[in-house]
C-alpha cells in the first residue's frame, strides 16, 4: 500500500484549494453587505454579479480539479500534479479577481486555468492507462519504450 508521503504533496494542493474556495465565499458575503443583496437574491449591482458569478464558476470547475489533481497525482506523478494543482489555483485566483474587476480581465485567466486543467486530465488518462496495462496486460510500456529507444 502506499505511504502518506505518497500523496502528501497532493494533499497540501488540495487543502490549499479548499482554503481558496473558502476565500471566495467569503467575498459573496463581503458583496452581500457591500451592495445590500441579501439572499437568496442573486441579482444585484453588476459589481456584485461579477463577483457572485466568479465564485460560482470556480465552485462549478473545483469538483472537476479535485478528481483529476488525486488521479493524476496518485497513477502519474505527484510532484507534476501539485505544480500543476498550484498553477491552476493561481489562474483561479486571477480569474476571480479579474472578473471582480470587470467581465474582460477574466478571460485571460480562464484560459490559462484551462489549460491547465486540460494538462492535468491528460497526466490522469495517460497514467491510468499505463497502469491499466501494467496491471491487466502485464506490459510496462514506460520500460517497453525505454528499452526500444536503448535499441536506436
Amino acid at each position: 500500500m502506499w505511504g502518506e508521503e505518497a500523496v502528501v504533496v497532493v494533499a497540501v494542493v488540495t487543502v490549499l484549494g479548499v482554503l481558496q474556495q473558502a476565500y471566495f465565499s467569503l467575498q459573496v458575503i463581503h458583496a452581500r453587505r457591500k451592495y445590500s443583496v441579501s439572499p437568496p437574491a442573486t441579482a444585484g449591482p453588476p459589481e456584485f454579479e461579477r463577483i457572485f458569478r466568479a465564485q460560482a464558476n470556480c465552485s462549478e470547475y473545483f469538483p472537476i480539479f479535485i478528481a483529476v489533481l488525486w488521479v493524476s497525482g496518485v497513477f502519474f506523478s505527484q510532484g507534476l500534479s501539485s505544480f500543476f494543482g498550484l498553477m491552476y489555483l493561481y489562474g483561479r485566483l486571477r480569474y476571480f479577481h479579474g472578473y471582480a474587476e470587470a467581465a474582460q480581465r477574466r478571460l485571460a485567466p480562464l484560459y490559462f486555468s484551462a489549460q491547465v486543467l486540460w494538462v492535468l486530465i491528460g497526466f490522469s488518462v495517460l497514467g491510468v492507462f499505463l497502469s491499466l496495462c501494467r496491471v491487466y496486460l502485464k506490459v510496462d510500456l514506460l520500460l517497453e519504450l525505454g528499452s526500444a529507444l536503448d535499441l536506436v
